[in-house]
């Protein structure tokens, strides 16, 4: 019986600022599926560097889950991965949002096709690091899952 394809993966940040990546880099083996990822805070550095569609995202601060969709396919297309991850949202009360919130995405590109999933995660009352944390941790659980349903 033959090993399994690998499956490669790459992500992009924007909330969670690095997080993702340091979780992922903490795994054994790493460097055998982690192809790199991307912090991309600005509107600009999202449309340059991830092909996020600059008027969607001008609309709604950058903060939506068609953003973060986009965001985890751009990742896909910029490092040539089979898995894209994606976070994006308010670490703290921002820009008229009184309570932070974020929205993430895990994308599978096979055969020309994409395969999302998304979620919100609202993170009332917690400390900005807080919220990032709980972001990561969502995001990477929300990887592994994807990649068991994958795998079958």
């Amino acid at each position: 019986m033959g090993r399994e394809p690998r499956l490669t993966l790459a992500v992009a940040e924007s909330v969670t600022c690095g997080q993702v990546q340091a979780r992922v880099g903490a795994i054994s083996g790493a460097s055998e599926f982690f192809l790199g990822g991307i912090t991309a805070y600005t509107l600009d550095q999202k449309v340059r560097h991830l092909g996020v569609d600059r008027a969607a995202a001008a609309a709604v601060d950058c903060v939506s889950e068609e953003v973060a969709r986009q965001m985890a396919r751009g990742a896909c297309e910029l490092f040539g991965s089979d898995f894209g991850v994606a976070t994006t949202g308010y670490a703290e009360p921002a820009s008229g949002t009184p309570e932070p919130f974020a929205w993430w995405a895990v994308t599978r590109r096979a055969s020309g096709q994409w395969t999302d999933r998304t979620g919100r995660l609202d993170c009332s009352g917690l400390s900005r690091t807080a919220v990032q944390q709980v972001i990561a941790e969502t995001v990477m659980k929300e990887l592994v899952d994807a990649v068991r349903a994958f795998r079958g």
